[in-house]
C-alpha cells in the first residue's frame, strides 16, 4: 500500500485556486515590505510570526522560544525549504531561542539514509546549527503507539478493516459529506485487540489501519476520521525491523513537536486546513506542551519547481544528473551552481514572511546571489569559443600583472602574454552588425589588460571558416590609450601557449515557462538547452582553483570550480549566472 493512499493529499506546488486569498495567478515581486530587520537605516516593521512571537514573550506565555525545522527525509531541501529554515532558525535566534532539527521519518518506504546526511549538510551550509542533537520522529515511535492506545481506550480512534479504496470512496469529497464505516462503532476491546494484531504483524498492508474518531460529516474533510496508523511491511532506516506499523504523518507531526516542546509550529499555508486536526490531536492526547501552529506563505519562483515528487522524476528519469545537479533548485543543486548561503538569506529577507500566495521574480533570487558574488569574486579571462590569433609583431612573450578585483583588494595575479593567443570567436566578425564593438578586419581593438591590436589578415580554411587571425600591436599603448584616435571595443584573451584547457558548463533556466507545472504534463516545459559544454581556455590564475571557488571571468559572467569534477590537472567550471542583472526592483 502507497501510505499517500491513505493520507488526504498533501500540496507541494502553487495551487490554481481562484481563491481570494491566493495570488499567484499573477506574478508579484515579494520583497522588504514585510521582513524584519533593518535595510539601510530604515526600520522595518516585525512580520505577522515575529510580532506573535514576540507578543507572547512580552505576555509572559513563553519564557523561551522553540521552534524546529522538521523535513521528511524522502528527497534533497529545496529553494522553498530555504524560507522555512530562515525563518524557524531566525527567529530562534533573534529571540535567544532554540530551534531544533527534527526528521519526521514516518514513511521508510520512500526515506533514505542519503537524504538525511544531504540535508544536514545543507543546514550547515545555509549557516544555520540546531539545538542539542538531531532528532527523529522515529525515536518517539513507542510513546506515539502508547498515546495511540489511550485515543481508543478514550473511544477517540478505531480500527477499520475497509478497503483503502472503500476509505477514500466513504470520505466524500467538498460537495459530500462522508459515510461511517462499518467497524466505526466496534468497542474498545475489539479496537484494543485488533491494534494488537496490527503491530504485531497479522495482518497484510493495506487490510487494517487506525483511524481517529472525529466527524464524517465535518466540511473540513481532513477531520472525517483521519488515518493515524497504517501498515507496512518495510525496513525502516533507524528503527530496523522493530515495527510494522508506522504513524502517519498529520499525526506524529503535532506529536513530535509537543514532544520537544515547541511554541510555535511554522509551516506553510497548505497545512492551515490541517491545524483543527493537529489541536485535536494534541487536546485529546492531553500533552502538558501545547504547540501552536501558524501558517505562512510559500516561496513559489517563477520558472522553478519546488514539488520533491517532480524533481525526484527528474532525477530518475535522467532528465538532469541527480539531486545536486546545478540546474536543480535543491539546496545542494544551488550550492554546486555556485549560489552562496548569504545570498539565499538575502532573498528570503526581502521576500519576506506573509500569509498572502504569491510569485517571486526569479530575477530577484539572481540579484542577491550577484551581489553576494561581487565583491568576493577574483577576476579572471576565460576564453570559451576559441579563436587563434597571431601577433605578428610583438617582440618577445611577456608577464602582465593585473589586480585579482578592480575594487577590493585580492591582490595581483599574473596573465602570460604571448606571440600566439586566443580569443572568443563572439568578438570577430568579418561583417559586423549595426553597433558592434569588436575586432573587425582592418579594425582595432584593445586586449584587455593589454594592447590595442590591429587586424591585418583572416585566415580560413577549405569550408570558408575563420581559423585564424593575423594581427598586429600597437606597443605604444600597453597601459594606455593611443593617441590621436578612439579604440570603443574591448575583449578577453588567454595566451595559447600558457593558456590552460578547461571545461565550462554553461547553465540556463531548467524551464523554459514561467511556471513549469503549466499544461498537462510539466516535463513538456523542460528547457532542452539548459545544459551547453564549452572546450575553453583559461589563464593560468583560474587553473590553480580549487574545488567550490568563485570567479567572475571577465566580459563573461560568474562561474565557480565544479565542487565535484573540478581539479586543477582537469579543470570545470560551472558558469553561477552572467554579468547581466534583469530585475528591477
Amino acid at each position: 500500500m502507497n501510505p499517500s493512499d491513505l493520507a488526504t493529499p498533501r500540496t507541494h506546488a502553487p495551487t490554481k485556486s481562484t481563491n481570494s486569498t491566493n495570488t499567484s495567478q499573477q506574478t508579484q515581486v515579494q520583497h522588504a515590505g514585510e521582513q524584519h530587520g533593518k535595510e539601510g537605516n530604515k526600520e522595518v516593521g516585525l512580520d505577522f510570526i515575529r510580532a506573535i512571537v514576540a507578543d507572547d514573550l512580552a505576555t509572559g506565555k513563553h519564557t523561551q522560544i522553540v521552534t524546529r525545522f522538521p523535513p521528511e527525509p524522502n528527497g534533497y531541501l529545496h529553494l522553498g525549504h530555504v524560507k522555512s529554515i530562515c525563518l524557524n532558525f531566525g527567529i530562534a535566534a533573534e529571540t535567544n531561542g532554540l530551534c531544533n532539527l527534527r526528521f519526521d521519518d514516518t514513511n521508510p518506504a520512500a526515506e533514505l539514509q542519503e537524504y538525511i546526511d544531504n540535508i544536514e549538510k545543507d543546514v550547515k551550509w545555509l549557516g544555520f546549527d540546531w539545538n542539542g542533537d538531531v532528532r527523529h520522529a522515529s525515536s518517539y515511535f513507542g510513546q506515539l503507539y502508547d498515546w495511540a492506545i489511550q485515543l481508543i481506550k478514550q473511544g477517540d480512534a478505531y480500527v477499520d478493516l475497509q478497503s483503502v479504496e472503500e476509505i477514500r470512496l466513504n470520505r466524500g469529497d467538498f460537495n459530500q459529506v462522508g459515510t461511517d464505516s462499518p467497524f466505526r462503532n466496534h468497542t474498545v476491546e475489539e479496537n484494543l485487540a485488533l491494534f494488537a494484531q496490527m503491530k504485531n504483524g497479522e495482518f497484510e498492508a493495506g487490510t487494517a489501519v487506525l483511524r481517529a474518531k472525529i466527524d464524517m460529516a465535518s466540511p473540513n474533510v481532513h477531520m472525517r476520521d483521519p488515518v493515524l496508523y497504517r501498515i507496512l511491511n518495510v525496513e525502516h532506516h533507524q528503527t530496523g525491523d522493530e515495527w510494522v506499523i508506522y504513524p502517519m504523518y498529520d499525526y506524529a507531526h503535532p506529536l513530535g513537536d509537543a514532544i520537544e516542546e515547541i511554541t510555535h509550529s511554522l509551516c506553510t499555508l497548505e497545512f492551515e486546513d490541517h491545524r483543527p486536526f493537529y489541536d485535536w490531536v494534541i487536546a485529546k492526547v492531553n500533552t502538558p506542551a501545547k504547540p501552536r501552529q501558524i501558517e505562512f506563505s510559500r516561496l513559489n519562483v517563477d520558472y522553478t519547481l519546488t514539488s520533491k515528487r517532480k524533481l525526484k522524476k527528474l532525477v530518475d528519469d535522467g532528465v538532469v544528473n541527480g539531486w545536486d545537479d546545478p540546474r536543480m533548485p535543491t539546496v545542494a543543486g544551488m550550492r554546486r551552481r555556485g549560489f552562496t548561503p548569504e545570498g539565499l538569506r538575502d532573498f528570503c529577507h526581502r521576500v519576506g514572511v506573509s500569509k498572502n500566495d504569491g510569485i517571486v521574480d526569479v530575477g530577484l533570487l539572481e540579484f542577491c546571489i550577484r551581489q553576494s558574488i561581487e565583491n568576493v569574486a577574483p577576476r579572471g579571462m576565460a576564453v570559451l569559443r576559441p579563436l587563434k590569433v597571431t601577433l605578428t609583431n610583438l617582440p618577445h612573450a611577456m608577464t602582465l600583472k593585473h589586480a585579482r578585483h578592480p575594487n577590493v583588494d585580492l591582490g595581483e595575479r599574473e596573465i602570460p602574454l604571448t606571440q600566439e593567443i586566443y580569443i572568443d570567436h563572439a568578438d570577430f566578425e568579418e561583417i559586423p552588425p549595426k553597433g558592434f564593438k569588436r575586432l573587425v578586419p582592418e579594425g582595432e581593438v584593445r586586449l584587455r589588460h593589454a594592447y590595442v591590436i590591429r587586424c591585418d589578415e583572416v585566415i580560413k580554411d577549405t569550408a570558408g571558416n575563420v581559423i585564424e587571425l593575423q594581427c598586429s600591436i600597437d606597443p605604444e599603448t600597453l597601459g594606455k590609450n593611443p593617441e590621436g584616435r578612439k579604440v570603443k571595443g574591448v575583449i578577453q584573451w588567454v595566451s595559447a601557449s600558457a593558456g590552460v584547457p578547461a571545461e565550462v558548463r554553461i547553465y540556463d533556466r531548467l524551464f523554459n515557462n514561467a511556471d513549469p507545472e503549466e499544461g498537462d504534463d510539466f516535463m513538456q516545459n523542460v528547457n532542452p538547452n539548459s545544459r551547453t559544454i564549452l572546450q575553453a581556455i583559461i589563464e593560468p590564475s583560474l587553473a590553480e582553483a580549487q574545488p567550490s571557488d568563485r570567479f567572475q571571468f571577465e566580459r563573461e559572467g560568474y562561474f565557480i570550480a565544479d565542487e565535484k569534477d573540478h581539479t586543477t590537472a582537469k579543470p570545470v567550471f560551472n558558469r553561477i549566472l552572467d554579468l547581466k542583472d534583469s530585475w528591477k526592483g
